[in-house]
């Protein structure tokens, strides 16, 4: 048989499958009506491996292992239609937005919901065996309130600040999992802020090679930023984040309301981040931040800025799931701002913000230091230089050669990348830098 008539059955079979889809997909719109009905998750563990473990057996020996890949892929895009249609069904409820990021098997959504943290087990599967992290600086309620809608919860809450960003915080979770019995089909569900959000996602990641997390993000930077791409880690020996793994959640749950408890310093401190998304992805929300700074119109409402800043993050970590290329714009700020965090008492957000100003053109440098301002961020630091330059020479984006990459954006939505000797970066960090 010819190469065009085997094409020509191919494209016979494949129009067969597309209506077996469309098919199938109307019985998945079905099951989702009746889940919603029944206040049911999207997800069915038992039910997905049941699945499995039957097409395996039914599937010939060569074949089975590439039909269980088409399967869960078939799967995963299930789920997708169910959550796409959960979203629609709800998208005349007042405050609720779901943002899918869709990475293959990896997709799942971001939901923003005020007063979703009650509604838990309405986005994510709880029931089962979920590990839930917070750490002592979260009110108690917000990690009990998602404890109390699982089904069998154990609660470990950490020392408060960014020591519990570290290995030892992490084996801590992981010896818990091990001493409570957490099987692979288990879960950890992180409530509180970026170090809660990391530690817990490194811990889910490495518990038996990786387990379902969930992230329920309680201030503006973990919302806007920390909770959103899959990067987790712990920090080692003063390096921050030199130890991790890529490994996203299985959801994101985002709800306003806590924000409600937190410290002006604390919202201004994740407002800086979505600033920095602004500025290297979303020209508008930028000119939206002046029109404030300007006095010509009020601070947008917060759903108002983190909904576009987790978009202009979606989009890149779409395209560039493992920082290879891309992403690499998201570190706008944060060579200079590491190394100001590690080298005084600045949080954060705060850091990137003063390490954002150093790598702006000079132009745009005079429009974000009053938009800054605005938001109550600082514009310099007052602390000893060369340990600021002793952290970025120890940076993990450090290249072999003593080159650093860096970001720089001249105009708000066209970041670039550059390489730049340790002089060059030193002389910018002068510009924020004061002794």
């Amino acid at each position: 048989m010819e190469l065009d008539e085997l094409r020509r059955e191919i494209d016979a079979v494949d129009a067969g499958m597309r209506a077996l889809f469309a098919r199938r997909m109307e019985a998945v719109r079905a099951v989702a009506a009746t889940k919603r009905e029944l206040g049911l998750p999207v997800e069915d563990a038992a039910r997905e491996a049941a699945m499995l473990a039957a097409a395996g057996e039914s599937a010939s020996d060569e074949l089975s292992p590439f039909y269980l890949r088409f399967l869960r892929a078939n799967l995963e895009i299930s789920k997708d239609w169910q959550r796409h249609l959960a979203a629609k069904a709800a998208g005349g409820a007042p405050g609720e937005t779901s943002i899918p990021l869709a990475l293959g098997a990896a997709s799942y959504d971001i939901t923003v919901a005020r007063g979703g943290l009650s509604r838990a087990a309405e986005y994510f599967d709880l029931d089962r065996r979920v590990l839930v992290v917070t750490d002592e600086g979260v009110p108690e309620g917000y990690a009990r309130a998602v404890a109390d809608v699982c089904a069998s919860p154990v609660l470990v809450t950490l020392p408060r600040g960014e020591g519990s960003k570290s290995p030892e915080a992490a084996e801590v979770l992981l010896r818990t999992m091990l001493g409570a019995g957490f099987t692979r089909g288990d879960a950890v569900c992180a409530v509180g802020g970026g170090v809660v959000c990391d530690v817990a996602g490194f811990a889910a990641a490495t518990y038996m090679r990786g387990v379902d997390c969930y992230l329920v993000p309680t201030t503006v930077l973990a919302q806007v930023d920390a909770s959103i791409g899959g990067k987790t880690a712990v920090n080692l020996d003063g390096v921050k984040n030199v130890v991790g793994v890529f490994r996203q959640p299985r959801g994101v749950l985002i709800d306003p309301d806590v924000l409600d408890t937190l410290p002006p310093r604390q919202v201004a401190n994740g407002l800086a981040e979505a600033v920095k998304a602004a500025l290297v992805g979303d020209a508008d929300l930028f000119a939206r931040f002046e029109a404030a700074a300007g006095g010509e119109a009020s601070l947008p409402a917060i759903e108002e800025v983190i909904i576009p800043a987790i978009r202009v993050k979606r989009r890149i970590v779409e395209a560039d799931e493992r920082e290879s290329g891309l992403r690499r714009v998201l570190n706008f700020g944060h060579t200079i701002g590491h190394g100001i965090e590690s080298a005084s008492e600045m949080l954060h957000g705060e850091a990137v913000a003063v390490g954002m100003l150093a790598m702006c053109g000079p132009e745009l440098r005079e429009r974000l230091r009053p938009v800054l301002e605005r938001l109550g961020l600082p514009t310099q630091v007052q602390t000893d230089l060369n340990a600021v330059m002793a952290a970025i020479a120890h940076d993990k984006k450090t290249g072999a050669d003593g080159s650093i990459a860096v970001v720089r954006v001249d105009e708000p939505g066209h970041p670039r990348m550059e390489n730049m000797t340790l002089d060059e970066v030193r002389a910018l960090a002068e510009t924020v830098v004061r002794p």
